[in-house]
């Protein structure tokens, strides 16, 4: 911080009156980080607070959950600091509830590869080819080694997603349009073979690689699911519940 003193004004008691203030922000964010909360891993118990206690108009609640049931929601919850300030369920739907990801466990794919990376078994700039085999696209060979596992990750494979089923992940579905790197496009398909990258660069199925580095520091539960070409996030909130692992062990 007081690096930043060759910034300041020269007048002795405007430069005190900046630190000052400086100081006071510091102590401020120091205070606000102790107060944030980070519910148990062992339990399914989640502090709350009133939402009355933090001014909100309590007459437009309702209107709130009104509104959220039109648009055929299933669960909202608000939190502030890591509490529950609202939480609310629509249509049967529960805390308990098993529900699917769908695209959000798009995230969740990149985290893990990301604790991969960190790991070291996994090159993002290395051909997703070196990790899956050649003729995993049917691009010819020299286009198809120029696909990155970041190319993956950040959808530039230059795959073809105009025609046919983009979540299709056979070879035939894999045509090339252009380079890696010069297109963006959201395509699924290329993007769910990451997680044979994972298998092959860690030696686990992503499932089994998410249960052994998330569970035990968050309470994550869930595992992938094959629904199709797809392989999609299905959690639960309950603590405690089976994480249930396939044939393959994906």
């Amino acid at each position: 911080m007081f690096c930043l003193l060759k910034f300041l004004p020269v007048s002795l008691k405007a430069r005190k009156a900046v630190l000052i203030v400086i100081l006071y922000s510091s102590v401020i964010a120091v205070l606000q980080a102790q107060t944030l909360y980070f519910p148990p891993v062992n339990s399914d118990n989640w502090a709350t607070v009133s939402p009355a206690s933090l001014g909100y108009c309590m007459d437009r609640v309702e209107a709130l959950y009104d509104m959220l049931e039109k648009e055929n929601s299933k669960a909202f919850i608000l939190l502030k600091d890591g509490r529950i300030v609202l939480e609310k369920y629509f249509d049967g739907f529960g805390p308990d509830s098993v529900w699917y990801w769908a695209s959000a466990g798009k995230s969740l794919t990149a985290f893990l590869v990301g604790l991969a990376v960190q790991e070291g078994k996994i090159d993002l700039d290395l051909p997703v080819s070196g990790y899956i085999g050649t003729g995993w696209t049917s691009a010819p060979s020299e286009k198809e080694n120029l696909i990155t596992v970041r190319n993956q990750l950040t959808m530039t494979t230059g795959l073809d997603d105009t025609q046919g089923d983009r979540d299709c992940t056979d070879p035939e579905c894999l045509r090339y349009l252009q380079d890696a790197g010069t297109r963006w496009a959201y395509h699924n398909a290329p993007y769910t073979l990451l997680d044979k990258v994972m298998e092959s660069a860690t030696g686990q199925g992503i499932s089994i690689f998410a249960l052994q580095r998330l569970r035990q520091t968050t309470g994550i539960t869930g595992t992938y699911v094959k629904l199709g070409f797809n392989n999609v996030f299905q959690q639960t909130q309950e603590y405690g519940t089976v994480w249930p692992i396939d044939a393959q062990q994906r």
